[in-house]
């Protein structure tokens, strides 16, 4: 087996989809979980604005929604968090896909004293952080917030982790990359986008360029512009289509380099690596 047949065989991507059944997968995979795991009763999501959580968000509501009719219980909550540092760039659209999923509620906590004081205290013991880990650091005080929140809720963490992320690695480990459940894991970009439309999504949330917009010194800098390599070229090979050997080369590279990021942390007994 070929590293691309290996890649789309690890990550369960299809070529082709189908968006209603997609979409209902991905809602009766959490509704699953949930009904095997009683104790949780909430799935608390970070809401960006952007398309994979609107996509993450949409697919939750249904799935509470879902659950609160069938079992009659109305404790199943879906939770919505907001988690700006300072003022949010994209504040709008964060506002849209809000209106959008229409979570049970909206928590709004701005992680930036949180980040700067952590930031003062490296500075304090001789550690000056860069722009890129300062960046890493909101990615995970964003998920320290989101579990802090469930852990009172009796809840899930819910990541919107995709196989375009997944492949790259382009998350932050312990940051958007930890989390309990990612019902989008298997679509890539493009895909996302489909089930979107689908749903009825406003355009300018899934058509807009994706940022992780982690760094200060390059606020709302694009995902293709950090990755190199644009998202249409990573979803082509995901599908299994034949791509420049190039750009397919940065695709193998940065999964191979960033094997670790989808691994838990590795014992005596695993030998992914070797």
């Amino acid at each position: 087996m070929n590293i691309q047949k290996e890649i789309i065989k690890n990550l369960g991507v299809k070529s082709t989809i189908n968006p209603i059944t997609e979409f209902r997968i991905s809602v009766d995979f959490i509704k699953s979980y949930l009904y095997k795991n009683a104790c949780f009763r909430t799935l608390v999501l970070g809401i960006s604005g952007g398309q994979d959580s609107t996509l993450t968000g949409k697919i939750c509501k249904q799935a509470i929604s879902e659950l609160r009719v069938e079992t009659n219980c109305i404790d199943y909550q879906f939770i919505g968090v907001r988690l700006p540092y300072g003022i949010q760039i994209d504040e709008e659209d964060c506002r849209n896909a809000i209106d959008f999923i229409q979570p049970d509620r909206v928590i709004t906590v701005n992680i930036k004293q949180s980040v700067q004081a952590s930031e003062s205290s490296l500075k304090d013991a001789g550690i000056i952080l860069s722009d890129y880990a300062k960046g890493n650091e909101k990615a995970r005080e964003r998920m320290k917030v989101q579990y802090s929140i469930a852990g009172i809720h009796a809840g899930l963490v819910v990541g919107t982790n995709h196989s375009a992320e997944a492949v790259t690695g382009f998350f932050t480990k312990y940051g958007d990359g930890g989390t309990d459940i990612n019902p989008i894991f298997r679509l890539n970009k493009r895909q996302g986008r489909i089930i979107l439309q689908y749903l009825g999504c406003p355009q300018h949330l899934y058509l807009k360029a994706p940022t992780a917009d982690l760094e200060d010194n390059r606020p709302g800098v694009p995902d293709e512009i950090a990755l190199g390599i644009t998202y249409d070229m990573i979803d082509d090979y995901l599908e299994g289509k034949t791509i420049n050997t190039a750009f397919s080369s940065i695709i193998e590279d940065y999964y191979l380099n960033s094997k670790h990021k989808r691994h838990l942390p590795v014992t005596i007994f695993n030998n992914f690596w070797k």
